[in-house]
Parts: C-alpha cells; structure tokens; sequence
C-alpha cells in the first residue's frame, strides 16, 4: 500500500471547519490503496478546541508529532480575547485600541508567513528521518497557516520528494492579509514565499476555481480544485424548530455583514405580525463586534439568540433543526473564491439556504446548481425580501423545504477519490 505523509497544523482535538477536511480524507485514503501518515505539532496553540473529532481519527492511523513553539501563547498574557481571534483571522477595523494594532503589526512583520514559523526548522530536520525510515515517496502540506508550506518546501529541497501543497484559503489575496499593517518589504516577502511554493511544489490543490486562477497567473504547475465536502455520518434527521429559525453556523467576521438582510427582517417584524412572533436569529460561533452592532442597530436585539462556539456534532443538530440557513461572504473581489466548508454541510442537512455574497460568488453558484435555496449579492433587496417572506408563508403552512440534485459529488469519499489520483 502506498504511504503519504501529512503535514498539517490542525488535528483533533482542534474545533472549527479547518480541521475537517485532512481528518476526512485520512478516514477514506485507505479505501483507495493510500496509507496515510500524519506529521502534527505536540504543544498546538489551537484556538477553538472539539474532543468529539477524536473519535473520527480512523483505527491505526500513525501519527508523528514535534513541539512547537506558539509567540501566541506568550501574547495572550496581555490579551487573550485578542489572541484568539486574531489567530483566528477575526480582525476588528473599527475602534481598534493601540494594543490592536502593536499585535497586528507584530503578526504582520514579526512573523512571516505567520505566528507558527518556528516549527518549520525542527520539522524538516525531524521528517527527514521520518520519511526514511517509512519509505515515503510523497507528502502534502495544507495550510493555513502557510508555514506548513515551507516545511514541504525545505523537504523538497534536500529528498527527492513528491509534494502535493493544499490550500485550504488564498494565501495573499485572502481578506485579512490586507489588516495586517504590512511594511512593503514583508508584503514583498510574503509574495517572493507564495511564489516560491507554487513554483516548486510538484502539483497543487485549491478549494475553488476561482483560487485556481489567481495561482495559475504565479505558477505553471498543475493546480487541482478539489472542494470541502459532507460526510455520510451528518445525515440524522431532527425535529424542525418550532420558530422560524434563521441560523449561522461559524464565524461571523467583520465585514461578513449582510446589512440588507438585516433590513429586510426588521421591516418584515414591523409589517407581519406573525413574523415577529416567530423569529429566532441563532448563532452558532463568534460574531464579530461590527456585525453584532449592525444587527442591533436594525432593532433585531429581541431576536438574538447568541450560542457561541458548540461542539460539531451540536453544531449539526442546529443546522438540522433550523428552518433556514443563513451563509454570509465579505462583499469583495477577493472572496469570490472562498467557499465555506459549512455550505457541504448545509447541503446534507436538506434546509434552504440563504446564501449573501458577493457578485459571481463561487459559493452562490453552487447554492444555486445543487437547488439547495437562493443566492443574492449585497445589492439586492427586495428580491431578498420576497423571498424570506415566501419562506415565512411555506414555513407557516409547514411546507417549507427543498429538493437538492447533484449534490452526491460533495461528498468527502468522493473527493478522496478524486485526491487518491493525484497521488
């Protein structure tokens, strides 16, 4: 059987959706004649923590791991609210006190690619013994952080390697590479690493087409767009809300504020009463100050129901359970690309989704091929209305659902499939 080894940062127990698609496709590698092994740090600095993803690592799996050290850990001392969402790329711009922006810079210049790059050193030194001692012939990075990239860059560089580099995100388009208060020589550093990775990694793997095109004007090298995915095990059936339940499920950053929507609800709770009654505004995950803001602003404070971060497994049941689901984007050029790894999950989870983003959004068009609910751009309103209130009226004659097509290539066996011929 062939042996791949995998070098992520993320691994159980971290939480969030960055942790899900290596753990996935470990669980199905081996179906396909594919032995993974993981390389993963011992002392992880992970922000979001969810036991449960232990128990999804499959039987046997051989797991190498090295110490790391985390300058998050020491920042914390001073802040760790801000730590942890900084380190989770939740960056305010609004009010942003001094302490704000001396940690932003540091993030910025102090460490490049990002806060995890002294592992990058003892990692190659330690896999190079690994990788010998397994008769690796190949292995794969995935970042964020892009650090890991490096890691392959420096194995690459010094073993006659096959290297396969997976981009969960953009590295330098993404959105809050533009917050981090970038001298020009770092922002030329990190273009001179981005380039140097595309450049020299035997084949690479993105998550939209649209990434695929950003790095196709950097790199000659083959580029795969393999999606985020669902799992067959995230298909329970729940009992519906009895409220009329728009969730968000995840982070909402700032700037991933669809203000219409805001607007078009505070004006169906003034006009319907029935409406009123009935909403209940979930969610799941962080929400950003400004989002928060605007959100109370719009006189929807009464509809607020803040969850906080919940496991996965609770995270599932809420997206089963809820009428509607609510998938927000930035509204920019750059975050035509990024497609949420939730949106596979919404999909399963066979409840309409309201999808806001901006024009010729990756996410959207997919939303709208699978017949898995509507996609509007920022601009609309009354199109966003009109069809909120349709569900409303489905929701009160308790008929409110869908009927998805196409949707079986979304599924995280599949797109093991379709990595395991890459490999």
């Amino acid at each position: 059987m062939k042996k791949v080894l995998i070098i992520t940062y993320y691994w159980p127990p971290a939480g969030g959706p960055g942790v899900q698609r290596w753990l996935k496709f470990v669980k199905y590698l081996r179906d396909f004649g594919i032995e993974p092994i993981v390389y993963i740090p011992e002392n992880p600095n992970y922000p979001i923590i969810d036991e449960a993803f232990l128990n999804e690592i499959p039987d046997g799996v051989k797991i190498y791991k090295r110490s790391i050290f985390e300058p998050y850990k020491l920042a914390s001392i001073f802040s760790s609210k801000k730590t942890k969402r900084i380190s989770s790329g939740i960056i305010q711009t609004k009010n942003q006190s001094v302490l704000e922006k001396t940690m932003l810079w540091i993030r910025g210049n102090m460490f490049i690619p990002d806060a995890r790059k002294y592992w990058i050193k003892p990692s190659i030194e330690f896999l190079k013994d690994v990788i010998q001692k397994e008769t690796i012939e190949t292995i794969i990075t995935t970042g964020p952080p892009h650090s890991v990239h490096l890691i392959g860059l420096g194995l690459k560089e010094k073993l006659k390697l096959n290297w396969l580099a997976d981009f969960r995100d953009p590295w330098t388009t993404i959105g809050y590479h533009k917050k981090l208060k970038l001298t020009k020589s770092s922002e030329k550093k990190y273009k001179y690493l981005e380039y140097t990775v595309l450049n020299t990694a035997d084949k690479i793997i993105v998550t939209s087409s649209t990434t695929k095109q950003e790095f196709k004007r950097i790199t000659s090298k083959p580029i795969e767009v393999i999606t985020n995915g669902f799992d067959s095990s995230d298909t329970n059936i729940t009992v519906l809300d009895d409220s009329f339940t728009i969730a968000h499920i995840g982070s909402l950053l700032t700037g991933r504020n669809p203000e219409n929507l805001w607007k078009v609800l505070s004006e169906l709770v003034n006009e319907n009463e029935f409406f009123k009654k009935s909403l209940k505004l979930n969610f799941i995950g962080v929400v950003s100050e400004d989002v928060l803001g605007t959100i109370k602003k719009n006189g929807l404070e009464p509809f607020i129901n803040l969850l906080g971060y919940v496991s996965h497994e609770k995270a599932l049941v809420y997206q089963r359970r809820s009428q509607v689901l609510l998938l927000a984007e930035i509204d920019s050029e750059e975050t035509r690309g990024i497609i949420p790894g939730k949106l596979f999950e919404y999909m399963i989870a066979k409840r309409p989704i309201l999808a806001i983003g901006p024009e010729n959004w990756e996410a959207g068009a997919i939303v709208n091929t699978t017949d898995t609910g509507e996609f509007f751009s920022y601009l609309q309103k009354s199109e966003l209305k009109q069809v909120i209130l349709n569900w409303f009226e489905l929701y009160q004659k308790n008929q409110l659902t869908i009927h998805s097509t196409s949707i079986n290539e979304y599924h995280r066996r599949e797109l093991t499939k379709k990595l395991a011929t890459l490999l």
